[in-house]
């Protein structure tokens, strides 16, 4: 049986649908993993067929407007921008993965790449709405994107998941029903239903993260799945250079700091956050991004790296600063280190606030808010406070016992078993 898998994003985002995808093939499945081609390399590398979706959102972030979006705190913002820079990519990323999926008996599509339920609805054959964070509304927790510190209340709460997940839906609306047309020879979709078809019609969701950081809303019903995080191993040709491995074992275990796809600062932000562990006399491991820093500027117990699995370097540090996105949180947890997050934009409050009510983390400290005392004040009670340091073992440990890769699988099969999928047409 074959399935395709289309997911589009940072790195983030693409690797635990990796991860998935590896899984599938070892229970026997042909998988294909459909997205942008600056992951080609990666997917092919783990033994998985490859096609191409147009974008590059990484790019995209790091353009001037990208960097405009990553400073406001405003969803409805956020979602203007992202369709200013997205719009001419989209039709182009539909008919590539229309492209991809032709040999298709199951697609597994995320919300950015939506257009994978439709592509399964004109073949007939089954799909999977596979997503990182909670995208079914409850009332418990407002949407991810939606500010931690504002109190909305259940009734809010609960809207607040048609209200974001449709005005992020307008995004593709209008190239969507082009795209059925012309295409697929389907309907037009109505306004307001982009998501939530995917409910009216039962939809399997697979939610890749652990029930322990989120538990699973007692509203949602038996076909929203919350498995466990999908980690992808670390491959066994993969070395550490000798420089990392001497900077290790010179002392005592570092703090990582690395903010991921958002990039880094300027020479001044840079500074700070040398400042800072100079301040706390801690050890540093920084991943390139930040702007004006080169090996040559930095003290001796602070090293530049590249890249690294964070399955092998984070268990072997003291301490993890990152941007809150739902993988490099994921890896943190699963470490079983403190970590703290500082959030750029997007989901990424919502997994500050979770960690910080999971015991393993200090407050999430804004990036618009990042200095060099705040975050020395975080370094300090993440080395230090020996309650938080044991209670992310005791996460950590329970995360590591989980298979999420092996749930979602026995969700999948289990479906593909015993479902009759039948699109109904949201007009």
């Amino acid at each position: 049986m074959r399935i395709t898998i289309l997911t589009t994003g940072s790195r983030g985002d693409v690797q635990p649908l990796i991860a998935l995808g590896q899984g599938l093939k070892q229970a026997g499945y042909r998988v294909k993993i459909a997205t942008h081609d600056t992951f080609q390399v990666m997917v092919q590398h783990h033994g998985l067929e490859f096609a191409a979706i147009a974008g590059d959102v990484q790019a995209l972030m790091a353009s001037e407007a990208g960097q405009q979006m990553l400073k406001s705190k405003n969803p409805i913002y956020l979602i203007q921008q992202y369709a200013r820079m997205v719009k001419p990519l989209v039709i182009q990323a539909m008919m590539d993965s229309w492209a991809a999926c032709q040999d298709s008996d199951a697609i597994i599509f995320t919300a950015t790449a939506v257009w994978g339920y439709d592509i399964a609805e004109a073949f007939g054959i089954p799909c999977f709405f596979a997503s990182l964070m909670p995208q079914t509304a409850n009332p418990d927790f407002p949407y991810p994107s939606v500010s931690p510190d504002l109190q909305l209340g259940r009734v809010l709460n609960q809207w607040s998941y048609p209200l974001l997940m449709e005005a992020f839906g307008t995004v593709f609306r209008q190239p969507l029903n082009q795209f059925r047309r012309s295409q697929l020879q389907l309907p037009p979709i109505a306004f307001g239903t982009i998501y939530r078809r995917i409910e009216r019609t039962s939809t399997p969701v697979l939610y890749g993260y652990s029930p322990i950081v989120v538990p699973k809303p007692q509203n949602w019903s038996d076909h929203h799945h919350v498995t466990g995080y999908w980690f992808l191993e670390s491959t066994t040709d993969w070395q550490a250079s000798q420089a990392l491995l001497d900077f290790l074992t010179a002392g005592s275990p570092p703090v990582y700091i690395g903010f991921g796809s958002m990039g880094g600062g300027d020479a001044t932000q840079t500074q700070m956050i040398l400042d800072a562990l100079k301040q706390t006399g801690q050890r540093g491991i920084l991943l390139t991004g930040w702007g004006g820093i080169a090996q040559t500027n930095l003290p001796d117990d602070v090293l530049l790296l590249n890249s690294v699995p964070h399955s092998w370097l984070f268990p072997k540090m003291a301490a993890i600063v990152h941007h809150g996105g739902a993988g490099t949180t994921a890896a943190a947890l699963r470490a079983g280190v403190p970590s703290v997050v500082v959030p750029f934009f997007g989901d990424q409050p919502f997994w500050g606030d979770r960690v910080m009510k999971l015991g393993t983390s200090p407050s999430p400290i804004p990036k618009a808010q990042l200095t060099t005392e705040r975050l020395a004040a975080a370094m300090t009670t993440m080395v230090t406070n020996p309650v938080m340091q044991q209670q992310a073992k005791a996460v950590g440990a329970t995360i590591r016992a989980e298979n999420g890769v092996q749930q979602a699988i026995s969700v999948i099969e289990r479906d593909l078993a015993t479902s009759k999928y039948r699109f109904a047409q949201c007009v």
